[in-house]
């Protein structure tokens, strides 16, 4: 897919060694088409790593996508350079008053904390509200889903005896929803969390629905019944080495961590890991961009009045109901 994404981006480097055409903003100025709008929250302390593991997954369609990324103002990343935050990051007030087809959210390392002792907490419930309205479609992964649930829903989470680490087998629950559509029956996903959510509390909102989940997980893939807000408690976007690095980051650290489960072969972690997620991946990436582009407006400043349709077209028909 032609991603257009800003000059000197070191995941534009990365992604043409890999062979994924990234767009010169000439070339997709020219185009007479209007690419998809995306703007993409990032959290993690690892922001180019992050960047580049997202923009692999957007980049697996034929249509044009711009991506945008924001971070937050009221938090001081100490992992990534202020050169890097400058060039390529705005803060949400360079956001508000703009609409986008779509939002990713990523997730972050505060699942330790109580949601309002997380220094942005604010700020993060401040840009969840502004994508109901702006934001055709939002994605929210790991810490991000959790939060969105809890500050939109009053879903709790729940802390983790130990930490959910590894890849873990997911069940798909309904075959035929266009989000999972090709999915087999069982995919994996990674997870590295030490929070958890609640099905039976998923139960009392009948406008969210599960689409898949697993014995140990619990619900990995949740969304509205207008697609609106698409959750993943995992993390799609991970690498084939990501838990691998994070791994043997806290091993040496003389940190408590286990052997991610289902990742090494052997459960030896000198074993390079099997790549197992990176199909389901892509098609869950591509399945939703698909559908946000066949579905949202063709001029932006009308997705707040089509995000209000959908919604009330799902309630007049009855959509919502029991899992």
């Amino acid at each position: 897919m032609p991603i257009n994404v800003a000059d000197g981006l070191p995941a534009k480097k990365i992604l043409h060694q890999e062979r994924i055409f990234a767009l010169e903003d000439e070339i997709a100025r020219n185009q007479q088409i209007r690419p998809l709008k995306m703007a993409i929250l990032n959290l993690m302390p690892t922001k180019i790593e992050t960047e580049t593991q997202l923009l692999r997954l957007i980049s697996k369609t034929p249509i044009q996508v711009k991506c945008d990324f924001m971070r937050m103002s009221s938090h001081e990343s100490k992992n990534t350079s202020s050169d890097h935050l400058i060039k390529f990051y705005d803060t949400f007030e360079a956001f508000e008053d703009k609409n986008y087809d779509g939002l990713i959210i990523t997730g972050a390392p505060v699942e330790h904390l109580s949601f309002e002792q997380v220094d942005y907490w604010d700020e993060f419930c401040r840009i969840v509200d502004w994508s109901q309205e702006h934001v055709f479609s939002s994605m929210s992964l790991c810490w991000g889903a959790l939060g969105a649930l809890f500050h939109l829903y009053g879903i709790r989470k729940r802390q983790l005896p130990s930490k959910l680490f590894g890849i873990f087998p997911q069940r798909l629950c309904d075959e035929y929803n266009f989000l999972t559509n090709g999915f087999d029956e069982v995919h994996n996903m990674p997870h590295s969390r030490h929070a958890a959510i609640e099905t039976m509390d998923l139960a009392d909102h009948p406008e969210l629905q599960v689409l898949s989940e697993g014995f140990a997980t619990g619900p990995a893939l949740i969304a509205t019944r207008d697609f609106h807000e698409i959750y993943v408690t995992g993390h799609f976007e991970y690498g084939r080495d990501t838990l691998a690095a994070e791994y043997w980051r806290d091993f040496k650290a003389g940190k408590p961590i286990k052997v991610p489960e289902n990742y090494f072969p052997d459960n030896n972690p000198e074993n390079q890991p099997i790549f197992t997620w990176r199909a389901h991946a892509n098609l869950l990436y591509r399945n939703w961009i698909n559908w946000v582009y066949q579905m949202t407006p063709y001029d932006l400043d009308k997705i707040p009045e089509e995000v209000a349709r959908l919604g009330k077209e799902v309630q007049e028909k009855g959509v919502i109901g029991k899992f």
